[in-house]
This record gives C-alpha cells, structure tokens and sequence, in this order.
C-alpha cells in the first residue's frame, strides 16, 4: 500500500545532466521508484523525449501511475528486475538507448511501508523482497542459517566487522519475525556505541541484498545497458553503499567500450544533504559508450 508520501529523487539535475537528455532521445530508467528521476528525465527532453521505466516492485509503479500520467505515451512502465533491462528494452523498442540510469538506493515507500521490512526504525515483518517472484524472505535466512553462514553473510553483504558477534545473538535470539525486534537484537550483540549510523544498517543492507540477488542483478543489468546504448550513449548509476559502486567502478573500467565521463565520483550539494538525509551516501558516476565492440 502506497504510503502517500513520495520519495524526494537523489541528484536529479546532475542524473539528468549526465544522460544528456534531449528531445527526441530514448531514456531507460531502470529503477523507477516513485517516479521522480523518470519525470525529471521527461521533463528535460520534452516535448519528444521518452523514458522506459522498470522496476521489480509492482507498488513502484502503482504508486508512479497518476505522477507519470501527464507524459501520456512518452512514458513506459513495465514490471520488470533491471538484469533484463536489454530484453525489454528490445521488446519495448527502446534500443538502442540514448542514455541509461541506475538509481540503487529504496524508495521513501519501501522504507517507510512497514509492511515490508526494510526499515530497522518500525516494526513489520522480515521480508525484504522488492517483488514477489523472490523465493526467500529475510525472516528465511535470519532463522534459518547456520551461525557461520549468517556471520558470512553479513560480512560479504554488509561489510559488517562485528558479523560474528551480530550473528552469534541473532542464532540465541531465533525465531526472529519482526524488524524492529531484528534491530534491537544486533544493536545489543554489536555492541555499538551511540553513533550517526544505527548499528543494524549494514546487517539489513546485507540481507536485502541477499534476498533480492542484488550484486548479480546489477552485473547483469550493467552488462545488458551496455550492450544496448548507441554510441555517445550515457550511463549514469546512483550507488549509496560500497559494494555497488566499486562494482560499478570496475565494470566501466574494465569494459572496452565503456569511458568515464568524471574521473572523480560525483556526491550531493551541501544542500541536498541539509534537506534529503538519504542522499548523503549517494556518489553518482556517469560513463560513455564509445564504441560497439
């Protein structure tokens, strides 16, 4: 259920600078949440420009219908994880693209909605899924994994330094079923002082991340954009975490067609930290294709 309260889009002028988005262009937003960047890119490449936006959470384009529908048929949505953003885009005669964007970070919907328990600050289930194809739940792996494969876990996912002791508490704390209850377990088996980051951030990074595949799908969709720019096309990814964006770093680096376009990764104003506290992680980097392999 849609909260009402939309997500304020993290680094929209610099995404949509970096797309270069034009009229006439196509756009592939593959992370559409509340709709915020996909309008922002609309509104930059009107009145001709067109935006596919996918997202595996059936709610985000719920939620988006109403926002986007001003654009009429400039704008497509489809219920889609964003390793198949070339299929799609293929089928929805989107490729090549003119420039491609990953905003990795939830919405203010999925952080806000209970519901789904992604957030450590209100009570919910442990579900964690950004769709409902995924088969595991993140109350499956907090009670059912072995303490050596949690703490694992926490650290690959999460870069958790205290994984064995987080996992030690949670294994004497089963069965788990709430979010909350989940917060509170860590934050007395981590030990944590009072700081700026609640000591359950990265053990919930690192679970959302396993239940949602999320590293494998961002290869996968990094791969598949690549393969579908045009040439002088854009990549713009959105990273809030360390993992993603040195994947993301690397894959630019490594991939022959693919050039950075800022050597230094790109972070919020002043003034979007001051007013969008969720945009402060953001580093935002932007690669041009430079040729078809």
């Amino acid at each position: 259920m849609h909260s009402g309260k939309r997500h304020d889009p993290v680094m929209s002028a610099e995404a949509v600078e970096g797309l270069r988005a034009r009229a006439g262009g196509s756009f592939v937003d593959c992370t559409l949440g509340d709709g915020g960047h996909t309008a922002a890119i609309l509104a930059a490449s009107a009145p001709t420009g067109r935006v596919l936006a996918l997202d595996a959470d059936p709610e985000a384009l719920n939620a988006s219908e109403d926002r986007l529908a001003a654009f009429g048929r400039r704008v497509r949505m489809v219920r889609s994880n964003f390793a198949r953003v070339a299929c799609v885009a293929k089928t929805e005669g989107f490729a090549p693209a003119h420039g491609i964007l990953f905003d990795l970070g939830l919405s203010s919907r999925q952080l806000d909605g209970a519901e789904r328990g992604f957030s450590f600050q209100r009570p919910g289930p442990l579900d964690m899924r950004f769709g409902p194809d995924e088969e595991r739940t993140a109350a499956d792996l907090v009670n059912g994994l072995g303490e050596q494969e949690l703490a694992d876990l926490l650290w690959k996912y999460g870069e958790e330094p205290r994984s064995r002791r987080i996992a030690r508490g949670i294994v004497a704390a089963r069965p788990i079923a709430d979010a909350a209850r989940l917060a509170d377990v860590v934050r007395r088996s981590a030990g944590y002082g009072r700081g700026r980051t609640h000591p359950a951030t990265r053990t919930f990074q690192a679970l959302r991340i396993a239940v949602n595949g999320e590293l494998a799908a961002l290869e996968a969709g990094l791969r598949g954009a690549a393969d579908i720019l045009a040439d002088n096309g854009r990549l713009v990814t959105i990273a809030y975490h360390s993992l993603e964006d040195r994947m993301v770093k690397e894959f630019v680096r490594t991939d022959e067609r693919l050039e950075a376009v800022n050597r230094k990764v790109i972070r919020p104003s002043a003034e979007e930290a001051s007013r969008n506290r969720r945009s402060r992680s953001a580093k935002l980097r932007v690669a041009e294709k430079i040729h078809a392999r």
